[in-house]
């Protein structure tokens, strides 16, 4: 039977063959060996790129299995420029987070939806910040944006308040890190889903920037670090390291 898919990551296997990742609707994440697809007349050269939805199957007992069909029953989503940066850090996203041979289907329309907004021209922080927020939500690590964590009070919207990790928000007028310090009316745009004006997004990426660092480690993001080589190289800064990321 086909099931909906998209490859994440793929690297050669021994001479002609590949270790493909990829992320399907019923069986969450997971690497196949596609047997000769980097054969000059193999079917499928070409064919297990990226942000493609794809209808694949595959069969084995073991941990590694081989993939038997692919099928594209839509056209390529093609990302060009920053885009294709968004779509890599959504992949490193889902590769590092999601446990691997585990089902999370609404992770995988919610990515099918990112891919295919980036694709369209959508402002790109808008389906990343939906992502990140419904991944959080999806792995038990989303945070309450209405009340507060240490005494549940309701959040006001004049009101500052200082994110904890693995707790929530407290009523707050300063903090060590003014970076981890939000608007009450942010909190409460976000319990709404809304991310509508540049500073509810400039928020949203703060806060998914805290509430994600602790689950990736001190991991870093491949996506991240050649968004900030490619903004460097066209601003003609010799330290990356200083760029604006936008939306990564």
């Amino acid at each position: 039977m086909l099931t909906p898919a998209f490859v994440i990551h793929s690297r050669p296997y021994r001479e002609t063959s590949q270790l493909v990742e990829v992320f399907t609707q019923d069986s969450g994440r997971f690497t196949l060996v596609a047997r000769g697809s980097r054969g000059p007349r193999s079917p499928l050269k070409g064919l297990l790129q990226p942000f493609t939805l794809l209808t694949i199957a595959w069969r084995g007992k073991g941990d590694l299995k081989n993939l038997t069909q692919v099928e594209c029953p839509d056209h390529s989503l093609r990302l060009g420029g920053d885009r294709l940066f968004y779509g890599l850090y959504l992949n490193e996203l889902v590769y590092y987070l999601l446990e691997a041979h585990t089902p999370f289907p609404e992770v995988f329309d919610a990515y099918a939806r990112a891919i295919m907004a980036l694709a369209d021209g959508e402002t790109p922080e808008l389906p990343l910040r939906r992502f990140e927020f419904l991944l959080l939500q999806a792995l038990g690590y989303a945070v309450d944006f209405e009340y507060t964590a240490d005494d549940e009070s309701p959040i006001e919207p004049t009101l500052l308040y200082g994110f904890e990790r693995e707790l929530g928000f407290v009523a707050c007028e300063r903090a060590p890190d003014p970076r981890t310090l939000f608007l009450g009316a942010h909190l409460l745009a976000f319990a709404e889903g809304r991310f509508d004006s540049p500073p509810l997004l400039q928020a949203a990426k703060r806060f998914s920037r805290l509430a994600l660092q602790p689950y990736l480690g001190k991991r870093q993001l491949k996506s991240r670090e050649l968004f900030l080589k490619r903004k460097a190289s066209m601003q003609g800064c010799t330290d990356y390291r200083h760029t604006d990321i936008g939306a990564v």
